[in-house]
């Protein structure tokens, strides 16, 4: 079974996450995801991408934290470097609009997935959040990104509580682009990518770089750094602890600072 289908239709190639049960993020997965974005950017019939879940009430639920807790920090350093570096870089070179449409719960890595486009529809009961600090991580990259898009006390308050929110506050806070009832979100994304279809697609391409080229601005960099950052934190132990804690489903043990002399 494909953990990312791919398929296109009327001009419009949609992409779905699908591996059960809450999408979590493996690097073969990664790399699926990956392939479908470099075949939408080499359609010329492709005039717009959806990123959708193909499981119920679950967008993404962030990286796998069995690879996390298994792997050498070689292949942690592989994984973090395609969720945010070649993520990243395969939804700049697409060419063309990205559409995330966000049903359920999208957590961590999910929420790297969906701010990768250019757009972001959420469901009614779509559910979002940054919960890597009650594992012993940290969510690098949007630390890079957020305060940008809701200001930094806000950023501060949402990536350092790992409080979960609803779409509504997300679309207040301007997080996502617009808030849909759940049965109608999926075709409310489409018929927003026929909008884009029926524009003239090179001057869509041309504008769509200079708009990232614009906005991005350090973007990138701070992207790279990040994967430095994520990967120091989870090579720590009360990283080692928060992980194992959450495969166990028990509490973590954090180890208290020693008492100064």
């Amino acid at each position: 079974m494909p953990l990312v289908n791919y398929e296109v239709r009327n001009r419009i190639a949609e992409i779905a996450l699908n591996r059960p049960p809450v999408n979590a993020l493996t690097e073969p997965m990664l790399d699926e995801l990956l392939a479908a974005l470099a075949a939408a950017a080499a359609d010329p019939l492709v005039r717009a991408v959806i990123l959708r879940s193909n499981v119920a009430q679950r967008f993404c639920a962030g990286l796998n934290l069995e690879a996390v807790d298994s792997g050498t920090s070689t292949d942690l350093r592989a994984l973090v470097e395609k969720l945010y570096l070649r993520v990243c870089d395969a939804q700049r070179d697409l060419s063309k609009p990205s559409i995330a449409v966000v049903s359920g719960a999208a957590r961590g890595g999910g929420m790297t997935l969906a701010i990768s486009c250019d757009l972001i529809l959420a469901g009614r009961s779509a559910t979002f959040g940054y919960p890597e600090i009650d594992v012993g991580l940290i969510p690098a990259i949007h630390y890079a990104h957020l305060p940008r898009i809701v200001g930094r006390y806000r950023a501060f308050d949402l990536l350092f509580t790992g409080r979960s929110f609803g779409a509504d506050e997300a679309a207040a806070l301007g997080l996502v682009s617009r808030v849909v009832e759940d049965e109608r979100v999926l075709d409310q994304a489409r018929a927003l990518a026929q909008v884009f279809a029926a524009k003239p697609a090179e001057i869509l391409e041309l504008g769509r770089d200079a708009f990232r080229r614009e906005n991005d601005m350090d973007y990138r960099v701070s992207v790279a750094a990040a994967v430095d950052d994520f990967c120091a934190v989870a090579s720590t132990e009360p990283a080692r602890e928060g992980v194992r804690a959450f495969l166990e489903k028990r509490k973590p043990e954090w180890a208290l600072p020693s008492a100064q002399e």
